[in-house]
C-alpha cells in the first residue's frame, strides 16, 4: 500500500492518464473486514492514513465511473480528478456503523461532483439549470431510440419517464445538439476555414452613420422631455430631484431634510410624488442616473 501511496503522490491523471490508470488498478481491493477497520479508525479517531488508504483502494471506481461520462467530450483525467473529489467527500462522511460497503455509499458522491463538472464546462451557455433539466440532461441521451432527432412519440415517452414536458424535451435535445462557435478564427485555421469565424460575417452597427444620428437624436429627444418636465414643478421638488439624481455629488434624505427644516420621511414623499410628475410629463418611465 505505501508503494501505491507514493505512486499516487508521484503523478496525477493529467500527468500520464494510462499510467495513472495503471497504477490505480495496482491497488488491491479491500475486504469488507479491512474496509470497515479503515473506516472505524477514521471515523472515531480521525486517522488520516486511514482515509487515504479508503480513498486508493477506490480510486479505480472513480475511473470506472468516468469512463461512462467520455461522450460529453471533455477531458478524461478532469472527469477523474473531479470523481476523485467526490470521493474523498464520500469517506469523509462514510459511517461505519450504516452497514453498507463504502463503494454503494461512495457512487452518488463522485457522480454529483462529475456532473456538476460537465454543466461547468460542457457549454459555454449552462444547459441545465434546473433540476429537472439537469435530469433530463443526464438522462436523454440513453433514452433516445436512435441517432436522429426524437419523434413526437419518443419525446412523449421520454417525457413520462423523467417526469418533464414535452417541450423542455425538445429544448434540451436542441442544445445537446448545438455547438459552440469561437468569434475569432483559430490560430492553426486555413484560408479556406477562417472566413467561417462569426468574426468575419458579423455586422459592426456601432460606425453606422444613421444609428450614430438616431441615438443623438433620442438622447437629445429625452433631454428636452426632461428639461421640460422638470420646469413643471414647484422649486423645491426640483431642486430636490436635481440633488438627489442629478447632481455629481448626491444628497442623502437626511441632508436635504436639515436644508429644509422638515423630516428625512417628507423629503422621500416629495421625491416620490416629483418622480410621478415627471413621468406623467414625460409619457414614459424615467430612469434618472
Amino acid at each position: 500500500m505505501n508503494k501505491g501511496l507514493q505512486a499516487i503522490n508521484a503523478m496525477s491523471p493529467g500527468a500520464n492518464l494510462e499510467a495513472y490508470i495503471s497504477t490505480v488498478n495496482a491497488i488491491p481491493v479491500l475486504s469488507p473486514e479491512e474496509e470497515k477497520a479503515l473506516a472505524e479508525r477514521l471515523h472515531y479517531e480521525g486517522d488520516l492514513e486511514a482515509a487515504r488508504q479508503l480513498v486508493m483502494s477506490h480510486m479505480r471506481f472513480v475511473v470506472h465511473i468516468a469512463r461512462s461520462y467520455s461522450g460529453y467530450g471533455l477531458n478524461q483525467a478532469d472527469l477523474i480528478q473531479e470523481g476523485n473529489v467526490g470521493l474523498m467527500k464520500a469517506v469523509k462522511r462514510f459511517n461505519p456503523e450504516v452497514g453498507v460497503r463504502l463503494v454503494s455509499f461512495a457512487v452518488h458522491w463522485i457522480k454529483a461532483e462529475i456532473h456538476e463538472y460537465i454543466l461547468r464546462n460542457w457549454r459555454i451557455v449552462k444547459v441545465a439549470t434546473t433540476k429537472a433539466q439537469r435530469k433530463l440532461f443526464f438522462n436523454l441521451r440513453s433514452q433516445k431510440k436512435s441517432l436522429g432527432w426524437l419523434s413526437n412519440d419518443e419525446a412523449e415517452a421520454i417525457a413520462s419517464d423523467l417526469g418533464v414536458e414535452k417541450k423542455t424535451v425538445f429544448e434540451m435535445e436542441g442544445r445537446l445538439h448545438a455547438y459552440d462557435a469561437a468569434f475569432d478564427a483559430g490560430v492553426d485555421d486555413d484560408d479556406e476555414s477562417a472566413y467561417q469565424a462569426p468574426a468575419y460575417y458579423l455586422e459592426d452597427h456601432s460606425h453606422d452613420p444613421a444609428r450614430l444620428v438616431e441615438h443623438d437624436n433620442y438622447e437629445q429627444d429625452a433631454n428636452d422631455r426632461l428639461a421640460n418636465a422638470l420646469d413643471q414643478l414647484d422649486d423645491r421638488s426640483r431642486a430636490i430631484l436635481q440633488q438627489r439624481w442629478l447632481n455629481e455629488d448626491k444628497s442623502t434624505l437626511h441632508e436635504l431634510a436639515a436644508v429644509y427644516n422638515v423630516s428625512a420621511e417628507r423629503i422621500r414623499q416629495l421625491e416620490k410624488n416629483a418622480m410621478k410628475k415627471l413621468k406623467s410629463a414625460i409619457g414614459t418611465d424615467l430612469v434618472l442616473a
